[in-house]
């Protein structure tokens, strides 16, 4: 285990501490949607303060804005809670992640889940661990027999046309999970409890952690179209590699207009009120 590793597992079982310490704390909006607690601010501050003291020569690129050096050739991606609204809501799927980008190619990534004392560790070449153990995708070989993943953003969620592909993909797999956190929907497919997942408009810091964890543990990664990871890409596709060309052939209907589970109807009137009461 390399230095860096080492040093990113222990700043986020620290930010890990300081989000467990905020549990129950009150909120406050920073958009019409988007919610930020003090402990966003009280994790970043703790984060960003010991990567520059460990490495005052590296970039740091953090959600809540604490930038420096950007001109380094080594890059550090924060989110020091990903799943704030989860966070904010008494909803335990949240985390700390942190990942290492050289030369713009990420190297290393943590993803520490303190509700559940679960810590996802990478590095490039290395493999993927969760609390020190390897884990590796699943094994699943059709859409059909899967479970995958997404997310819904909480600006501008009236542009995202992710709906259409929640729909296809929720009539032709076990189900479709929306649990706010796309670190940890990440972690969860290198790990093998999910299948998949996919999402549009991540920012680096979401899912920079996550996808090396997935590659790592033998999955694969690319945009929705199959087109090479671009951590400041439109999209996002990671999954077990046995699903991923399925999965984009029902991309490539959906982005085309074309539907193989047409969207069901409402009933007329007040028909689903009726019946509901008849039961």
């Amino acid at each position: 285990m390399s230095y860096f590793l080492e040093a990113a597992i222990e700043i986020a079982r620290e930010a890990g501490g300081v989000l467990m310490s905020y549990r129950g704390v009150g909120f406050e909006l920073k958009g019409e949607y988007d919610l930020v607690t003090a402990a966003d601010r009280a994790s970043e501050e703790l984060v960003v303060k010991e990567l520059k003291k460990r490495f005052p020569d590296h970039g740091i690129v953090a959600e809540e804005g604490g930038h420096a050096e950007m001109k380094s050739e080594y890059r550090w991606y924060v989110d020091p809670l990903d799943g704030t609204t989860n966070f904010a809501h008494g909803f335990p799927m949240f985390n700390a992640t942190l990942a290492l980008a050289r030369r713009g190619e990420i190297i290393a990534g943590v993803i520490f889940d303190p509700e559940r004392n679960e810590l996802f560790a990478t590095e490039r070449g290395a493999g993927a661990t969760l609390n020190g153990s390897k884990i590796r995708v699943s094994r699943a070989a059709t859409l059909e027999d899967s479970l995958v993943a997404t997310g819904f953003p909480s600006r501008r969620r009236h542009q995202n046309v992710n709906v259409h592909f929640y729909y296809q993909l929720a009539m032709m797999t076990h189900g479709v999970r929306r649990a706010g956190s796309a670190a940890l929907d990440l972690a969860y497919t290198a790990c093998g409890r999910l299948d998949a997942f996919w999402e549009f408009g991540l920012n680096p810091w979401d899912m920079a952690a996550g996808t090396l964890l997935v590659e790592e543990a033998g999955g694969r990664v690319t945009g929705m179209r199959g087109e090479a990871f671009d951590l400041y890409g439109p999209h996002l596709l990671a999954d077990n590699t046995l699903i991923h060309e399925e999965i984009l052939e029902v991309f490539g209907e959906v982005f085309e207009g074309n539907y193989r589970f047409p969207l069901p109807k409402l009933p007329a009137g007040d028909q689903t009120r009726t019946e509901a009461t008849r039961g």
